[in-house]
């Protein structure tokens, strides 16, 4: 039996970072999000081997160690010894197998931007949770994600990754001060997609970062209590409310300036959002007919979604294939992380 699962990324549509910490305990976060056809995949494969075997292959690592109760320190399949510790090492923790393979492959590069490696704890839980026979609802299964990537494993960043990867579609996320969170799909018009869709190109810039130091600057921009960078995230904040009531009334003219904003705003957050790279990417985009767009993510790197008249949708694919980064094609979806078995090539469940 072969256990598998798949769970999206996303695009950050309008509100990202108030769901970082120390802001969204002070003020509350709002996020606009959308999960997207790209995905992170992992596969579990039950042997006799007596070993934990490893095989994270966008990162090209492949590691085996003994099956244990937790993985150890040493072990640099990092979101996998997350989950793999949090199950195991837990006070109802189920019986140790006798070995497995665990493989995992993302379909965007780390550091892009569109939530890579809390999608991939998602991703990677749902598949244990198959494996395993752990019911989890979204919420459940978000909220554990989180733990192990946050707290565990302390690896810095907002909450809405976990939640959009979980749940899937278009989502108003709420972020409470007490630390719960509440989903709201958004209700928009199948035609009001298609447009979107229509309206939206994708552009890799070719360079990943660290989003951990950008959200650092963030976090201790908020924390000393800076003005102007607490007053851009509360417009950034404000973003996401006048977003979802654009889309939901398939005003496309006013979706596009309020991204043209929110990107404004969210260069005055921290040091190191923009770049000269990027720079030269929005240049390119707007002389060929781009009318506004954003970096998805931290900043830094990563994918810029860009705004453009169908019409010009060409043009602007051909501008931007003649700088290094790549355009990429995408597609919304609606479904959220989901898991099932195939035993002889025969898929069950």
């Amino acid at each position: 039996m072969i256990f598998r699962s798949k769970a999206p990324l996303r695009l950050g549509l309008a509100g990202g970072g108030s769901d970082v910490p120390p802001f969204c305990d002070m003020f509350g976060g709002l996020v606009l999000n959308a999960t997207i056809t790209l995905s992170a995949y992992c596969t579990i494969e039950p042997s006799e081997s007596g070993r934990v075997v490893i095989n994270a292959i966008d990162c090209s690592l492949k590691e085996s160690w003994p099956v244990s109760a937790a993985l150890p320190e040493e072990c640099g399949a990092n979101l996998v010894k997350g989950v793999w510790n949090s199950i195991f090492s837990s006070p109802e923790a189920p019986a140790l197998p006798k070995g497995v393979k665990i493989t995992t492959w993302n379909e965007a590069p780390a550091g892009s931007g569109l939530g890579t490696s809390s999608t991939m704890v998602v991703c990677i839980l749902k598949c244990f949770s198959e494996w395993l026979g752990i019911e989890m609802s979204p919420y459940e299964l978000a909220e554990r994600a989180y733990r192990i990537e946050r707290i565990d494993l302390g690896l810095a960043g907002g909450k809405q990754d976990q939640w959009a990867a979980a749940f899937g579609g278009f989502n108003f996320m709420e972020f409470f001060p007490d630390g719960g969170v509440r989903v709201n799909p958004v209700n928009i018009r199948p035609r009001v997609v298609e447009a979107l869709e229509s309206s939206l190109l994708l552009y890799y810039t070719g360079r990943s970062r660290s989003s951990a130091e950008i959200i650092s600057r963030q976090q201790k921009n908020t924390a000393s209590g800076n003005e102007t960078a607490i007053a851009a995230m509360q417009r950034i904040k404000q973003s996401s409310m006048d977003m979802k009531k654009a889309l939901e009334g398939g005003d496309l003219k006013a979706f596009s300036e309020i991204l043209g904003r929110a990107w404004e705003d969210k260069k005055k957050m921290a040091e190191g959002i923009t770049n000269p790279v990027i720079q030269e990417a929005f240049d390119t985009a707007t002389a060929a007919g781009a009318v506004s767009g954003k970096v998805s993510g931290a900043g830094g790197g990563g994918f810029l979604m860009l705004s453009v008249p169908p019409e010009k949708k060409q043009a602007l694919k051909k501008a931007m294939d003649a700088l290094p980064g790549s355009v990429i094609p995408f597609g919304f979806t609606r479904e959220g992380a989901c898991s099932w078995r195939e035993e002889g090539g025969i898929v069950i469940g």
